[in-house]
């Protein structure tokens, strides 16, 4: 079984057993008939590497194929044809700005950890997809070693991505001014399209992360500032190389390209924080702090140019409006706890006010109204120590010296009273910045979407948010699905967003602040466990924010400003080049430019007998597992061994040896817990409990489901991750842990020389309770799993039986746990049969033998090098006269130690990773 090939019809054959026996589990049975040819030596590692490469390439190709649905058609001219369509020939000239003006979507580049491919595959994923069959195309030769994941690299990404996107809006910003002149020549100069508005938090994301520092915000902020001004210039260049404004371009970036420098050094010693704070500070003619005359000049310019130069004068001039100094908008986003404690040093240092009651509530009416706006400086800033007061008075310097034109958004996460907003208010209003920062509230956790409607109720009744938000134009919340999506689940979570949602609208109505707008940033990640609709671009952003949510903020008469991320290097793969950049915003607009049906009605919405029992029950059957020392225990039964890094962010790990025996889900962040269950095979947190809930009414409420739009879309999610699910891979990494399989392996007279290793196993592992542990996991979901089978197949309007295309790839899967399995098995058998050591009196073997069992490989090889190591001082090299008899032998060879047992640990745990991405490339991303 050397090939993929043999592999499958192994696989095949073995799928037929589970007709004669329910409970046999082909995947795990594969993985003993590859361990037991790797440890008689009818395989070796050389000959896994093999396979997992070519498994690997078969999941960069399907990556490359979902990727290709998802924004296909590719080609630019037809895109951009497309993009002429959307303008219907009865169309006015008002209605196509009203169309066109406001942006279709503000879209987010951030930095979750989901950096899993490494950039040659990234580019290879991006440029298969380009092709009509993305399978025919090579991705299979490029490397997989990534480069470290720093915060530097993730800068340097999504600036890239972003200046992708920028130029695939100027593209149709271009067609959209050809359009216009071709149907209002004399008005077309009025036009000022404006249909995306890009930003990025990376840099400037302080939650949860202390290795951000405020002089990495002020740097990152200046080298957007320098490579928007180059990218500019550029332009301009192509239009008119005499053109009188690229003196200012070209010396506004190369001071703000030097200011970079400047903030990118060593500021520690206050002498060399000072020069540069003066420097920056300083009065300068290169400093340009506002686009808005050069704007003005650009777009006078376009009114008596020459046809070749009016539109491309009018696109730059869009671009400058759109973006301002920078590559986009910024995010900066803090915890409300941080917000809590500078408010009390200013307020109430004795702590004795409870920032929740009404009196705190009154304390900052009245600071509102009175306070007065203080001047500050860099000194100030350096010495600062509050996270929270240290990014207000970042974004009062980069207001000051970088950018006075774009607005900042604030972020606040775990945002669930009043009081955390106005406080946000008051400090912005302290350091004179409230005309240029967008408080918006976080609501991602369960207490916070259940009581967020009270929240934005009262928040909205108070006169100075009011006042505060017709000053801005806009009310801006954002909603997450990383907290929500793990422990509501993700079906309970998109339910209660919208719910959500819902009450903003209201809440917007009832305190007359129907003439402003919502912003609402929609934070998903790119896999369907995090609020990533995997059907396409229409799904994928109504998902987060359905049709009826949108409904309710038209019938109110409100402007919606719909915002979505982009997250990490998974999201960024939309951008990876111009063409898929160009077509991820077509079918964007394609998805938002269509009026919305303000008469429609759906069932879902009206038949809450059914649709709210479901949602609930779904929610307790999610909060069943959450809660679960079962579920608990599955999931961090490898600890996070099994993930790939993916991130600047470090998961944090126990520092003890049993730490993995205790770890608590809360101490798992959302995408590492959602990978982990990719990983295991089994996307719980979307799958689980729908077919529980359906219960005894399960033929109405497939009959609801098949007959409301929102519904189908739930029906097509739950498709697509049961699509790829197989309870049998749960079950067969429990098995790895069964003390009766190691015991029983040897029996008969199989396998003899591994006699010792294997009984030693099953000795120590009969204290272990993960076999127990994952058999009970999957007896919960085997039977939820049947009541949904039965609930889909009930569902009208769906294809039934099984999908070809996912049947393959749940193989393909199924293949590749067969071969992590094995690896497993090996270096378990490895681990066990490591000589006993004494070197390292506070490690024990069985230490040694815990870490990998639960995954923490690189403990444990570090352990056994201090163990074992190559390198010992000889006697010969010491250069001593006086004679010696001892030592009269030589010591043990460390060095075939490490050969036969320390480095195929580390081979087979380094496959095991690559096995993990090749898995998450069928889920179409990390987490």
């Amino acid at each position: 079984m050397k090939t993929v090939a043999k592999l499958r019809a192994r696989l095949q054959k073995l799928h037929e057993r589970t007709a004669e026996t329910p409970l046999f589990n082909p995947v795990f049975q594969l993985s003993h008939d590859l361990s037991r040819l790797l440890e008689d030596g009818g395989l070796d590692l050389d000959d896994i590497e093999s396979l997992v490469a070519e498994m690997e390439c078969e999941a960069l190709q399907s990556r490359a194929v979902r990727l290709r649905r998802l924004i296909a058609p590719t080609g630019a001219a037809e895109n951009l044809s497309r993009i002429a369509a959307i303008n219907p020939e009865e169309a006015g000239f008002s209605e196509f700005r009203t169309r066109w003006e406001k942006p279709l979507l503000h879209a987010v580049f951030t930095a979750h950890p989901t950096f899993l491919l490494s950039p040659a595959q990234a580019d290879a994923v991006a440029s298969a997809a380009l092709h009509d069959d993305p399978q025919t195309s090579t991705v299979c030769t490029v490397p997989s070693a990534s480069p470290a994941i720093t915060l530097e690299f993730e800068h340097t990404e999504v600036c890239t991505s972003i200046e992708r996107a920028a130029a695939a809006r100027d593209k149709i910003n271009a067609t959209l001014l050809a359009h216009a002149r071709q149907r209002w020549p004399g008005r077309w100069l009025d036009f000022r399209p404006l249909p995306f508005r890009f930003a990025t938090w990376v840099g400037y994301d302080m939650d949860g992360r202390t290795d951000i520092g405020w002089t990495t915000s002020i740097a990152f902020r200046l080298r957007e500032k320098a490579q928007r001004l180059a990218s500019y210039a550029t332009s301009l260049r192509a239009i008119d190389e005499a053109h009188g404004l690229l003196t200012t371009l070209d010396a506004a970036h190369a001071y703000s390209a030097e200011m970079a420098e400047l903030f990118s050094a060593n500021l520690e010693a206050p002498e060399d924080l000072a020069a540069a704070a003066n420097r920056l500070s300083a009065d300068d003619p290169a400093k340009l702090l506002s686009l808005a005359s050069l704007i003005e000049v650009l777009e006078m310019d376009a009114r008596t140019a020459s046809d070749d130069k009016a539109i491309p004068l009018a696109t730059l001039a869009a671009a400058m409006r759109a973006d301002g100094l920078g590559i986009g908008w910024i995010h900066f986003r803090v915890n409300a706890s941080q917000l809590h404690n500078a408010l009390r040093r200013r307020i109430d240092p004795e702590g004795t006010l409870d920032l929740g009651s009404k009196s705190a509530l009154s304390r900052l009416r009245e600071l509102l109204a009175e306070v007065q706006p203080l001047r500050v400086n860099f000194g100030a800033l350096a010495i600062e120590t509050s996270t929270a007061m240290r990014q207000f008075l970042v974004m009062a310097k980069m207001l000051q010296h970088i950018d006075a034109d774009a607005p900042i958004r604030m972020l606040i996460a775990e945002c669930e009273q009043p009081q955390t907003v106005l406080a946000a208010l008051y400090f912005a209003k302290l350091f004179g910045i409230e005309g240029k920062v967008d408080v918006s509230p976080l609501f991602e956790t369960e207490t916070a979407l259940e009581h967020g409607g009270r929240f934005l109720e009262a928040l909205l009744a108070e006169e100075s948010y009011r006042t505060y938000a017709r000053a801005r134009g806009r009310v801006s919340i954002q909603t997450g699905f990383s907290d929500a999506g793990r422990v509501m689940g993700q079906l309970p979570a998109a339910l209660a967003i919208e719910r959500l949602q819902g009450r903003l609208a209201e809440a917007m109505k009832n305190n007359g602040l129907t003439d402003v707008a919502a912003l609402i940033f929609d934070t998903h990640g790119e896999s369907m466990g995090r609020g990533a609709h995997p059907s396409g671009f229409a799904d994928r952003l109504t998902w987060p924010l359905s049709n009826w949510a949108r409904r309710r903020f038209a019938r109110a008469g409100i402007t919606l400003e719909p915002e979505a991320s982009f997250q990490g290097g998974d999201g960024y793969l939309f951008f990876r080049n111009d063409d898929l950049a160009l077509a991820t915003l077509t079918r964007i607009a394609e998805a938002e430019a269509q009026d919305l049906d303000l008469t429609a009605k759906d069932p879902f919405y009206d038949r809450t007998d059914l649709s709210l029992d479901f949602y609930r029950s779904i929610r307790r059957v999610q909060r069943e597992h959450l809660e679960s020392g079962t579920y608990s225990r599955a999931l961090t039964a490898f600890g996070l061994g099994l993930l790939k890094g993916t991130g600047s962010r470090v998961s944090r790990r126990q520092s003890d040896v049993g730490g993995d025996r205790t770890m608590s889900l809360r101490q798992i962040r959302a995408i590492p817990h959602n990978a982990i269950l990719q990983q295991i095979g089994y996307p719980v947190n979307v799958i689980a409990g729908a077919g529980t809930a359906a219960g005894e009414e399960m033929e109405s409420v497939a009959e609801l489901l098949g007959r409301s739009d929102r519904g189908n879309q739930l029906v097509r999610l739950l498709r697509a991750a049961n699509g790829l699910a197989s309870i049998k891979t749960v079950a067969a990494h429990g098995e790895l842990f069964n003390s009766a399989y190691w015991a029983s392996r040897p029996y008969r007279g199989t396998e003899t020389a591994l006699e010792t290793a294997c009984l030693a196993l099953a000795e120590y592992l009969t204290k272990d309770d993960r076999a127990g542990v994952f058999r009970r996991l999957t007896s919960r979901l085997r039977v939820d799993w049947m009541k949904l089978h039965r609930l889909l197949s009930l569902v009208p309007g769906h294809r039934q039986g099984r999908d070809p295309v996912q049947d393959a790839d749940r193989r393909s899967i199924g293949l590749l746990q067969s071969l992590r399995l094995a690896l497993l098995m090996h270096m378990f058998i490895r681990a066990v049969q490591v000589p006993p050591f004494a070197r390292s009196n506070d490690v024990s073997r069985d230490d040694v033998l815990e870490m990998v069992l639960s995954l923490r490989v690189d403990d444990a090889l570090a352990q056994l090098r201090r163990a074992y190591p190559v390198i010992e001082p000889e006697i010969t090299d010491f250069a001593v006269d006086e004679p010696t008899d001892y030592p009269d032998h030589r010591g043990e060879d460390y060095g075939a130690i490490r050969a036969r047992f320390i480095d195929p640990i580390e081979r087979a745990h380094a496959l095991n990773i690559r096995v993990a991405v090749a898995i998450a490339n069928y889920f179409g991303a990390h987490g």
